[in-house]
């Protein structure tokens, strides 16, 4: 009986975080409808766009770049708001010390999925357009594109380098549930960047300068996860000795 309302409690639980975080993101959608358009418009000033013509070939390309627009918008506002309520669902069943140390993935989670969505887009994207376009113009094609090509591209690109940023977080998570240790990553460094290299190469233009560009991020970003994982490791054991000794 008491195991039964134990998961009656878990599932209230869960339906109240659900139904906040789908509060949020109605809310976050509506106001993506209300500024998609001056976001759109402040994409085509950026100097990633300039001399860029965004054509539409069907009727319905506008409103399917609005739309996507305000849902990515919509997603990119709720995602803090989802971060911190999985936190208030898992936060009973961890210490004190376990709940302050999970809170911290909220914030960096984010900030890095800023910094890699604003590294692609305004360092790669830019480069990649370029290159793109040196191309049609040495083969003497008539450059016309699509509005809906165009942000198909760019999300191509800033999505997947945003995500790929998150590796440091992941890391931290996984040597929290004794998945990987820092001895683990350092053994399997070579594998790792081989990995990497494919992921930049991908990812990246098809130019030597944007590899390296992408890719030795990558590697960095792969070191600093293996001293997150080292020092996560660290006060794990540290705790430990200390539950022990008590």
């Amino acid at each position: 009986m008491d195991q039964e309302f134990t998961l009656v409690e878990h599932l209230t639980e869960l339906r109240k975080r659900l139904i906040v975080v789908a509060i949020a993101f109605i809310v976050s959608l509506g106001i993506g409808f209300a500024i998609a358009a001056k976001i759109l418009n402040f994409i085509k000033m950026q100097p990633t766009a300039v001399n860029v013509d965004w054509n539409v070939f069907g009727f319905t390309d506008g409103i399917m770049i609005y739309f996507k627009c305000a849902l990515l918008l919509a997603i990119l506002f709720t995602l803090p708001v989802l971060l911190h309520q999985v936190w208030l669902f898992v936060k009973p069943g961890l210490s004190e010390n376990e709940a302050k140390g999970t809170f911290l993935f909220i914030p960096v989670s984010f900030f890095l999925f800023l910094a890699g969505v604003s590294f692609s887009y305004f360092i790669l994207f830019p480069m990649m357009l370029n290159f793109m376009s040196d191309i049609n113009q040495s083969i003497g094609a008539t450059e016309t594109y699509g509005m809906s090509q165009y942000f198909t591209f760019m999300f191509n690109l800033i999505i997947p380098v945003g995500i790929v940023f998150e590796m440091p977080v992941v890391i931290m998570f996984l040597t929290k549930l004794g998945i990987v240790t820092p001895m683990s990553l350092r053994k399997m460094r070579k594998i790792a960047y081989f990995v990497l290299v494919i992921i930049g190469v991908l990812i990246s233009p098809p130019d030597f300068m944007s590899d390296i560009l992408i890719i030795i991020p990558l590697f960095i970003l792969f070191e600093i996860s293996i001293l997150v994982s080292s020092f996560t490791m660290r006060k794990m054991n540290q705790r430990l000795e200390k539950e022990i000794l008590l």
